[in-house]
């Protein structure tokens, strides 16, 4: 059986898709990025929470004060990406279900009246729209570059709030010279998947 979807998106998506580490100097638009959010935003969420928040680092003030937080690989990445974002973890997210859930607004309170519980469903909800943002990237032709090595904290101190938890950071752009890394093995199907 072969997927719906075109093989040459196929190969946009996923196959011949990377993680970016160099980029040229070509500027990311907001209209590109909306774009990007327009598309994504339809991913599913638990109750529809979409907890995601991206802080978009355009300034070179705001670059300079994000790159001191990341790992020392990979500083010269985030410093010379066209765009750059933060994307987080909002844990008070549960103040727009009345909106994003209306025919359920008691969900708010019923689920989600415990900080806990908000801090839990927004990580994990927010990591999927994560994901979804990054094929987002890809669809609008430019080359994503999540990473995870950063001073969390620091992060959190520098862009964010108490209420926000930063997930990663994502270095956006067209891919410069060099920019992959060789392709790393991936797992076959039957070492993922179980029939019971």
């Amino acid at each position: 059986m072969s997927l719906a979807l075109d093989p040459a998106a196929q190969d946009l998506l996923f196959r011949e898709a990377r993680t970016a580490n160099t980029f040229t100097d070509e500027p990311v638009t907001d209209e590109q990025v909306q774009a990007i959010y327009d598309l994504v935003k339809y991913g599913p969420t638990a109750f529809n929470q979409t907890p995601l928040r991206i802080t978009l680092v355009r300034s070179p003030e705001a670059r300079e004060r994000l790159v001191k937080h990341m790992a020392e690989g990979n500083q010269p990445k985030t410093a010379g990406a066209p765009l750059v974002a933060i994307l987080s973890a909002d844990n008070e997210f549960h103040e727009e279900l009345p909106a994003l859930l209306p025919h359920f607004p008691q969900a708010k309170d019923m689920f989600f009246s415990e900080r806990p519980a908000r801090e839990s469903a927004a990580l994990l909800n927010s990591a999927l729209q994560a994901a979804y943002f990054i094929i987002g990237v890809r669809a609008a032709g430019l080359a994503a570059g999540p990473m995870t090595g950063l001073d969390f904290a620091g992060v959190q101190k520098e862009f964010l709030d108490d209420d926000h938890t930063p997930l990663m950071v994502i270095n956006i752009g067209k891919p410069g010279e060099d920019a992959w890394f060789p392709r790393s093995p991936r797992l076959a199907f039957d070492e993922v998947v179980t029939t019971v």
